[in-house]
């Protein structure tokens, strides 16, 4: 497993206080995607779990919903997508000119798919969710988002990365080659839910995401229409509802 936080000298401050320490500082690194031996993207991202960060994205991006083999050498990502499950037809419409992507979106390529799914949980749920949205190198460093995967109340994986969209594609890269049905789970994120975060969850065909953070105007029609439950501002024993509520039990009087 690559290190994901290196010591680093500094002076910490505090009041009077002046103290030399060696503080744990988050790792960085880019690695160049491709889609079938084309050139799809460099993204900035921490360094592990990167096959489930090259399917996860490819799936996310919605440029194909089957992925068929994942290899990782060095700093290149090479994802095989499923013959016939191309969502774009021409490799070089599906090339992306390089755009190095750090915790921005690189951009939602037309409107995501409508989710499909009967799922819904309680509310007791969405408050153990987000108190599993915390790992290890957070506590260590302070610098990384989380994302976390959960089905039938279970937690699946948990995944950190210093941009938010990267935790997202890592869990759901972790879904695709696992053979888990994203229709019957809940995503919990530390990070904003945008669009282009809510375009990925939807792509994904998750149904409901649970988040700490706020969401934008834009996030939450996209989420309506999308048909993605949205949850933000989920801390300790409140949460609120921005879309599509029916999917937790009691919350919508019939």
């Amino acid at each position: 497993m690559a290190d994901l936080y290196e010591e680093h000298a500094a002076i910490q401050v505090k009041g009077d206080d002046v103290i030399a320490l060696q503080d744990r500082v988050c790792v960085e690194d880019t690695f160049r995607l491709f889609l079938d031996d084309v050139p799809l993207a460099q993204i900035v991202a921490s360094p592990d779990q990167l096959r489930e960060l090259g399917a996860g994205y490819v799936v996310c991006e919605g440029l194909s919903e089957q992925i068929e083999n994942v290899r990782v050498s060095k700093n290149e990502i090479r994802v095989y997508a499923a013959a016939g499950a191309i969502a774009q037809a021409e490799p070089a419409q599906r090339k992306v000119d390089y755009e190095l992507r750090s915790s921005g979106c690189i951009g939602v390529r037309g409107l995501p798919r409508v989710v499909v799914s009967s799922l819904a949980i309680a509310r007791t749920e969405v408050i153990n969710i987000i108190r599993q949205v915390e790992s290890e190198v957070w506590k260590e460093t302070g610098g990384v988002h989380c994302s976390v995967l959960f089905q039938d109340g279970r937690l699946l994986v948990r995944s950190s990365d210093i941009g938010r969209h990267n935790t997202v594609d890592k869990i759901v890269g972790f879904a695709i080659l696992n053979g888990i049905d994203l229709s019957r789970c809940v995503i919990g994120c530390t990070g904003r839910q945008p669009a282009g975060m809510i375009a990925k969850v939807a792509n994904a065909g998750v149904p409901i995401v649970v988040s700490k953070a706020a969401s934008t105007d834009a996030g939450i029609l996209l989420a309506d229409r999308s048909n993605v439950t949205l949850i933000c501002f989920a801390r300790g024993e409140r949460f609120t509802v921005y879309a599509h509520p029916e999917r937790i039990t009691g919350l919508v009087k019939e």
